[in-house]
């Protein structure tokens, strides 16, 4: 059986209006659909100076994301379900073998 780990959970009103976390799940949602969004910019760029101009916005908008799921997840309106020992040798085991599938035996091209 899955532990659930989460901090205490902070109330907040239950109205029609938007509070503190609706207002941060939508940021939250609007900054993983923005990173996802400079991701696909990245693999298209063909400029160099492009490519670093959207790396460093990528950069800083998965930072953002980052703080606002901390956040979240401080606050108890995030919570994680802990793996056992025999599920994580599972996903290890099964992408352990993925690798061997890559050309050049287990390195990628440079």
């Amino acid at each position: 059986m899955n532990q659930k780990i989460q901090n205490p959970e902070t109330q907040v009103p239950k109205t029609p209006q938007m509070n503190d976390r609706d207002l941060i799940n939508d940021l939250l949602s609007a900054e993983k659909y923005m990173t996802n969004a400079y991701s696909s910019a990245l693999n298209e760029a063909s400029h160099d100076q492009l490519y670093q101009d959207i790396l460093q916005i990528f950069t800083d908008t998965q930072n953002a994301q980052r703080r606002l799921y901390n956040a979240m997840f401080q606050k108890g309106w995030y919570g994680l379900e802990a793996a056992d020992q025999q599920q994580l040798q599972q996903s290890y085991d099964q992408f352990s073998g993925y690798k061997n599938q890559l050309p050049n035996g287990n390195t990628l091209p440079n």
